[in-house]
């Protein structure tokens, strides 16, 4: 186990290898901060964590970033795993490295209603934060390289988890910021814990077949040099086998074994200049028999990772097939560390150009009005499946995923020209809308003022989700009772098709449950979110469908085990004997259940109405309550009855207030002195972010009646940044 000095020293080294005239002072400084503040913290191996952040700043340092970069990949776990604050860093620092520091932090303080509502919060925040400043995703990357290089200490289900996601965000994100040589370790070092058995296979086929494959790269690469410098072209050439993970693919998308494998063999060509990647390739193609529909020109059509070589493949005389990759020094740089390359904070000149982030402003706007679990799977295809290249009318270039259609080429150019699309062009004939563009295609979208709009066919066969999205906000801003009646439809269908009770929705002690499993506050809001695609009826009834059998279950055993309510209207005796129970007396009925229903809790001085639920007794809500709304429906104005509140001595009722505030530090303790200088018992009091500066607080707390409530409530209204309120669920 290495030691803190020797962690330092190396980190020491690798900065003033890479920036000769770095502060020191001021790392080291970073460095005692976070000593400090994580001085009582061990890793998993038991080690100092202060060793986290020291390998991941030499990381960060590997990529060529600045001495920002450094401090925040030192300082990036204080925020989180520490008392210090973004005002902090802020202070001790400067406000660049406190926002790299904040942009780093996950959403770990915040309650989610399902894992992929979390990652879509995390990836959301870590998008907006790189769109400002690509630095973080780039230290976001050095800590999860970093993670994934002492994987071996975590938990086997741990490492089966971070190992997932990393395949699903991390190294496709290398790859889409260019940085090849993190993506193959992040890939490998992967699937080593994923999949072990082919990992162990691969590897140890490699190694049995070293000295044979070193022997036939030495051949080539020989061959290649002399060819090369008898026409005076200087270059570096060298071979490789391709990485494990890459083989593996290959395996499993061929159904081969790694024996009957022949193309593991890749060359590169650097040379100092454009015109001599052409010069080698013709005669890298005189050397070498070409593999027709095997070249590739990134050199001329760039990847929108900035990626650029000359990529061919060809046959030796052994008759092997191998492939030969040519580039500048410049595209060298480029290929092994992408957006780091290009890191124009060197000359402090900006972040970046504005197109290269074009992608990333496309992600933040493909998660609005998405359903969390879509929007995670949908980044797999916007932003790490492979690219088509194709042009406008006047040669602009246009990069779509793999597989994309004329309508995801029109919502790509601008959601006007998607809307208003009647037809297209592909090389200047007529074609489907449904057509697959390929690499090249010359596209032109036709338009019509008099057009309708998109059709919900569209949904199904757009490939990209910015198109998906353009679609689903048209639907939800135009057609709002169209989507709710659609919607309606879908959803009543799909309990039909599995057999589930429309009325247990009417519910008003089911309903609640089951719209907060779904994330609406009312059913007409989930019905329009499916009319605009927002989610599928199969989606909302799957996730629904275990708590409704439950409820049904649950209402047959009580049904069965307990006889029904005394109902009296006429009886003398049960008026004479009629006593609160619970504060409540309930109108007509004799003996009873009393129960506050937690949708709205009611509290002594609010108008409240009761509902005689199976097995239960009456559950009494306020009159305002939205589950109450229906209260004189026929199928619902049986179970209604009357109730009132009884004179009683005081005792306390639960109920719950919600407080919209601007987000500011130290606002959450304003809140719960307030409540402690009111003498107030409080039961729960959370808080959670929202975007555009919003923050959220629920207090679950004790009072008498509605007026004490009025008074606690208005004390909270004069706490600065406290915006509204409104009564809340349990």
């Amino acid at each position: 186990m290495e030691t803190f000095e020797e962690h330092y020293a190396s980190m020491r080294a690798t900065i003033l290898k890479c920036m000769p005239n770095v502060d020191m002072a001021l790392i080291d400084r970073a460095v005692a901060y976070a000593d400090a503040k994580h001085k009582n913290q061990l890793r998993k191996d038991g080690s100092p964590y202060i060793i986290h952040p020291l390998a991941v700043a030499e990381i960060v340092a590997e990529m060529g970033l600045d001495t920002d970069a450094i401090l925040g990949a030192l300082l990036h776990d204080c925020i989180e795993d520490t008392d210090a604050s973004h005002d902090d860093i802020d202070s001790i620092f400067s406000p660049t490295v406190a926002e790299l520091v904040e942009g780093v932090t996950k959403l770990t303080r915040a309650n989610f209603s399902s894992s992929e509502q979390a990652q879509m919060e995390n990836l959301r925040k870590m998008f907006m934060a790189m769109s400002k400043d690509i630095r973080v995703v780039l230290i976001k990357i050095a800590d999860r390289l970093h993670n994934m290089r002492t994987m071996q200490y975590q938990s086997p289900a741990k490492q089966v988890i971070k190992c997932r996601e990393t395949m699903d965000v991390y190294a496709p994100l290398a790859h889409r910021l260019g940085m090849q040589k993190i993506k193959w370790e992040l890939e490998d070092t992967s699937l080593r814990y994923l999949n072990p058995d082919d990992y162990n296979a691969i590897q140890a086929h490699l190694s049995a077949h070293a000295e044979q494959d070193q022997a036939f790269m030495d051949t080539i690469q020989k061959k290649i040099n002399e060819r090369l410098q008898s026409v005076g072209i200087e270059n570096a050439a060298y071979g490789r086998i391709k990485h494990i993970y890459s083989i593996y693919r290959k395996m499993q998308s061929q159904g081969k074994t790694i024996d009957e494998l022949y193309d593991l063999y890749a060359f590169r060509v650097i040379v100092d200049s454009i015109p001599n990647c052409y010069n080698v390739l013709g005669h890298i193609h005189d050397l070498f028999n070409l593999v027709p529909g095997r070249f590739k020109d990134y050199i001329s059509t760039p990847k929108p990772n900035m990626y650029q070589s000359l990529h061919t493949t060809v046959i030796g005389s052994q008759g092997i097939p191998f492939e030969v990759q040519i580039r500048t020094w410049d595209m060298h740089e480029t290929a092994e560390y992408g957006i780091a390359a290009h890191w124009k904070y060197k000359q402090g000149t900006g972040s970046g150009e504005e197109k290269d982030f074009e992608w990333v402003r496309r992600l933040l706007e493909s998660q609005q009005d998405t359903d969390a679990e879509d929007y995670v799977q949908s980044l797999k295809i916007d932003m790490f499946d492979d690219e088509v290249f194709v042009f406008t009318p006047k040669g602009r270039i246009v990069s779509l995923p793999a597989g994309s259609t004329p309508i995801d080429f029109a919502y790509a150019i601008h959601s006007g020209v998607g809307n208003a699309m009647v037809g297209a062009k592909v090389n200047n004939r007529i074609a489907n809308i449904d057509m697959t563009l390929k690499n090249g295609d010359i596209v032109e979208i036709l338009t019509s003022k008099s057009a309708k709009g998109p059709s919900r066919d569209w949904l199904n066969i757009c490939k990209s989700n910015q198109a998906r999205t353009k679609i689903k906000q048209w639907f939800k801003k135009e057609k709002r009772e169209e989507n709710v009646n659609h919607g309606r439809s879908s959803f009543e269908g799909e309990m039909r098709r599995v057999g589930l009770p429309l009325s247990i929705t009417l519910d008003p002690e089911v309903a609640p449950q089951l719209l907060k499993k779904l994330s609406f506050d009312n059913w007409e809001d989930m019905y329009a979110a499916i009319g605009y695609g927002g989610l599928t009826a199969v989606k909302a009834v799957g996730r629904i469908r275990d708590d409704i059998n439950k409820a049904l279950k649950l209402q047959a055993t009580e049904k069965m085990q307990q006889g029904p309510l005394r109902i009296n209207p006429d009886s003398e005796a049960a008026k004479l004997n009629r006593h609160a129970i619970n504060g409540v007396i309930v109108e007509d009925i004799d003996s009873c259940m009393i129960k506050f229903a937690k949708c709205c809790t009611p509290v002594p001085g609010d108008a409240i109405v009761g509902f005689i639920t199976k097995g239960f007794g009456v559950s009494v809500h306020r009159c305002d309550c939205p589950n109450a709304a229906n209260r004189d429906l026929p199928i619902q104005a049986p179970r209604w009855v009357r109730v009132r509140w009884a004179n009683q001595e005081e005792q306390p009722f639960e109920t719950t207030l919600e407080l919209d505030c601007i987000t500011r530090d130290g606002l959450l303790l304003d809140v719960a002195m307030a409540m402690t200088t009111a003498r107030v018992r409080v039961k729960e009091l959370t808080g959670k972010d929202l975007p555009g500066g919003r923050s959220l607080f629920t207090i679950r707390f004790e009072v008498k009646d509605v007026s004490e409530l009025d008074a606690i409530r208005n004390k909270l209204l004069n706490i600065r940044d406290v915006v509204g309120s409104r009564r809340g669920q349990n």
